[in-house]
């Protein structure tokens, strides 16, 4: 028959209760670093990746026909200069 050291019985609830305030701590500063982020991330104005990928594309297309543009610019100024000096 094995006996109840007494101390050892309060040194095991000590370290019990103390297992459970840690956890607890642990995820009452999980729960606020949570908050906080949120806090600070609600100032940012974010986009949606369907938003970013529309603004993104209308760039594309903007480059494009600024890209046809200038050639179209310059085919006009050879042929003006061509036709002012012939």
């Amino acid at each position: 028959m094995q006996t109840e050291n007494p101390m050892i019985a309060d040194f095991v609830k000590v370290l019990n209760s103390a297992a459970g305030t840690l956890a607890g701590l642990g995820r009452e500063a999980g729960e606020t670093a949570r908050e906080r982020a949120r806090e600070v991330l609600g100032g940012f104005d974010f986009v949606s990746r369907e938003e970013f990928q529309a603004v993104k594309d209308m760039a594309s297309t903007a480059r494009e026909e600024v890209e046809t543009l200038k050639e179209r610019i310059a085919a006009l100024e050879a042929a003006l200069a061509a036709k002012t000096q012939g």
